[in-house]
């Protein structure tokens, strides 16, 4: 499949200040593409390159087979066929719900074209009912459709949301969240989301680019960047796990709460990574042949599950169990690895 958007080899940086390097992905139609980094690692300075509010320093931008940004040229936001929802929504308040929708279509058309088309746009979002309201009197989640129905009222091909949910509630969050990939995937949107929540870019994008101080450091599936991180970087921002070094013979791997099994060569510094959902965790027997030295330092309760803090040897894991499994801080107990990814062999 040919991909809509092409970004190669892009650098920007401002006052000699590097904020993005080298970094290369594609999008392909109708495909809701994340990029997900921390704050400050250039995800939303890729996202305004993409959009044309900044120009590349070197690198090419495409879409479809249309050079929109090269050392020789340039193509100015308002023809690039692109649609941006702001992380404040920027509308205006001075103007209704229909009005703020029908901002952006040309002046070439006539008024009533052009509510119209911006009332077809609030009903396919579902806050048509809203058009005579003014910006202060809708919701968050309201206000987001409204500047997301403003910038699909273009037909944009292609549509780049910053940070869209950060300032909803957690409850609503979620709701929007699902709803708006629900809209945007049986409209085809082709998308590219700028997030920072690492639960955001997982349950809402089909693929994923991990940004780290300007750098792409692994494009995958949901799946393949958490369960197979190839950097620390990527495996710590995912969500918690625990790095360990340890050597790598005939296809294992020892760690101080056990023995692994993981496909690498041999090595004699290795890093894996174990998630604590992948480390089983029992209360400890007293006429156990183990001799592993482990206890609980500290527990947090997270509603669904439990995230514990355990000392073995004088080294700590985190392991996280359902809510039904309930150990005590001081409590000895014993731990199992079950499954590990080498993440950076060193040799």
């Amino acid at each position: 499949m040919t991909p809509l958007l092409s970004v190669k080899f892009i650098t920007k940086q401002f006052a000699s200040t590097p904020i993005v390097t080298d970094a290369s992905f594609e999008v392909y139609p109708g495909e809701i593409f994340a990029l997900l980094g921390a704050s400050g690692c250039g995800k939303t300075t890729t996202l305004r390159l993409i959009a044309g509010f900044e120009r590349a320093d070197s690198g090419t931008i495409l879409m479809g087979d249309r050079v929109l940004d090269d050392k020789d040229i340039y193509i100015p936001p308002e023809l690039r066929e692109i649609g941006f929802v702001f992380q404040d929504y920027a509308l205006f308040p001075d103007k209704t719900v229909i009005e703020n929708a029908a901002f952006g279509l040309s002046r070439k058309l006539s008024k009533n074209v052009r509510y119209t088309t911006a009332m077809d746009t609030l009903e396919r979002v579902g806050i048509a009912h809203l058009h005579e309201r003014m910006p202060h009197h809708l919701s968050g989640g309201e206000q987001q459709r409204v500047a997301l129905a403003r910038s699909l009222a273009k037909q944009p091909k292609l549509l780049l949301l910053d940070e869209p949910f950060s300032s909803l509630d957690t409850g609503l969050r979620q709701t929007t969240r699902e709803e708006m990939r629900e809209l945007l995937k049986s409209a085809g949107i082709t998308t590219v989301l700028v997030t920072h929540d690492q639960e955001e870019a997982l349950s809402f994008a089909e693929r994923v680019a991990v940004m780290n101080k300007g750098v792409i450091e692994q494009i995958g599936t949901p799946e393949e960047v958490y369960r197979h991180p190839k950097t620390v970087y990527v495996a710590s921002f995912l969500g918690t796990t625990n790095i360990i070094e340890t050597d790598i013979k005939d296809g294992f791997a020892e760690t101080s709460i056990g023995t692994l099994t993981v496909d690498a060569p041999d090595t004699m510094q290795a890093l894996i990574s174990i998630r604590p959902e992948h480390i089983s965790i029992e209360k400890h027997k007293t006429d156990s042949e183990d001799k592993q030295h482990a206890h609980i330092t500290a527990r947090e309760f997270k509603g669904h599950d439990f995230t514990y803090r355990v000392e073995v040897d004088g080294k700590h894991y985190f392991v996280q169990t359902d809510y039904q499994r309930i150990f005590e801080v001081g409590e000895a107990v014993t731990l199992k690895p079950i499954e590990a990814v080498v993440i950076n062999n060193k040799t």
